[in-house]
């Protein structure tokens, strides 16, 4: 697994269960998906849309994509990418991870990775979530550290 994410993401607002909850969702929907020893990427940056500010993070496989027509109903409850496919498993993770993200009030959604002659190289399942003010600036180091770490320990 491969992650990226920019030292300067802003502080989050969000449920730590919650979200320990949609990343093995996201992480063991990609591993079931993706062919053994390719790798799985996860990324982050923050975007605006109008005057909100948003993380939007990305979990990138190299698996074989999304089904034409899929895109939206993945999510939906009791819906799978394959009719006959031999993955355990019975088509709610996706749906818990959309709970989840909008429970947060924002968006998730899926879609192939293509390369220039629009061969899939695999799926990006994509969510955003809530970009919280940054912390005054009269915050020393040291506490900025601390809060950072207490919210990775679920205090959040």
């Amino acid at each position: 697994m491969q992650v990226r994410v920019p030292a300067n993401l802003p502080l989050l607002q969000l449920d730590a269960v919650l979200m320990e909850r949609l990343f093995a969702n996201l992480l063991e929907n990609a591993a079931k998906y993706t062919p053994p020893g390719t790798p799985i990427r996860i990324g982050a940056a923050l975007e605006r849309d109008g005057d909100a500010r948003f993380v939007r993070v990305c979990i990138d496989d190299e698996g074989p994509g999304v089904p034409s027509g899929m895109q939206s109903r993945l999510f939906d409850k009791f819906t799978r990418g394959e009719k006959e496919s031999a993955q355990p498993g019975i088509g709610l993770g996706l749906a818990i991870c959309r709970a989840i993200v909008e429970a947060h009030g924002r968006k998730i959604g899926v879609e192939n990775r293509m390369d220039a002659s629009g061969r899939v190289l695999g799926a990006r399942f994509w969510f955003s979530l809530p970009a919280d003010e940054a912390p005054p600036e009269d915050v020393p180091p040291d506490e900025e550290v601390e809060s950072r770490a207490a919210l990775g320990a679920g205090e959040a």
